[in-house]
């Protein structure tokens, strides 16, 4: 089940992969933040589609009200991948990647972490359902802590499974700490392997390598735009 290696080549992941060392890895976690609006459910959903594509297994939590727009950004994403890899048999891999895609919602203030986890381990073994990428979308690093974000590190860890969030940088807070890590973030890189920011440009969406496992690379490292309708490359500079 695979779509032509020029239209995956133009996942954001790919860039990723090579720009990093050796990708996010098993066990560990990589944070996407960026201001509210500027695409980062679209970019978590567009990383999730190039995994299932790949045969991988995914699971997206949401702490949104409402899925709908989270399962709508998975149709037409892959919609837009399979008509730009001019796919004959879409139908079929489409509903293929749907049976390996779980979506799960949770409301932040109404659940611990701790039983957060509980039920997506419990999906993953009792389900019977072998995660690759768990993606959180929407935690709020706000309201969160170091400790709780550790028991993320943790699960991750100890089931073996990359761990995908986004997070929401604030417009009244701009400040950044010496690494260049937005300071709502800076208390949560100790159990972070990948950091990345998106900047909304006019035309295009920037994606920076703030953090790269152990190390903090030069700014703007990854030279990558993405078109901003469906978060494929859209320019290497």
């Amino acid at each position: 089940m695979m779509i032509n290696k020029e239209l995956t080549s133009r996942s954001p992941l790919r860039i990723l992969e090579k720009s990093t060392q050796g990708g996010v890895g098993k066990g560990n976690i990589c944070v996407i933040g960026a201001r509210k609006g500027t695409g980062k459910t679209a970019c978590l959903v567009h990383i999730a589609t190039d995994q299932l594509i790949q045969g991988k297994n995914i699971i997206h939590v949401s702490f949104a009200a409402n899925t709908t727009h989270i399962i709508s950004w998975y149709e037409t994403i892959f919609k837009e991948i399979a008509r730009r890899g001019k796919v004959d048999n879409a139908t079929e891999i489409h509903d293929q990647v749907t049976k390996n895609r779980v979506i799960m919602n949770f409301k932040q203030d109404g659940v611990t972490v701790t039983k957060m986890l509980a039920s997506i381990k419990s999906m993953i073994k009792d389900g019977n359902f072998d995660a690759d990428v768990v993606i959180i979308d929407g935690y709020d690093f706000k309201r969160g802590d170091k400790e709780e974000f550790a028991a993320f590190k943790s699960f991750a860890r100890d089931l073996g499974i990359q761990l995908w969030f986004s997070a929401t940088t604030h417009r009244d807070d701009p400040s950044k700490d010496a690494n260049g890590v937005p300071s709502i973030l800076s208390p949560f890189m100790d159990n972070t392997a990948i950091l990345i920011l998106m900047e909304s440009h006019e035309n295009f969406v920037h994606l920076n390598l703030v953090k790269d496992h152990d190390t903090y690379p030069a700014q703007n490292s990854m030279h990558l735009k993405l078109d901003p309708q469906v978060l494929l490359i859209a320019e290497e500079n």
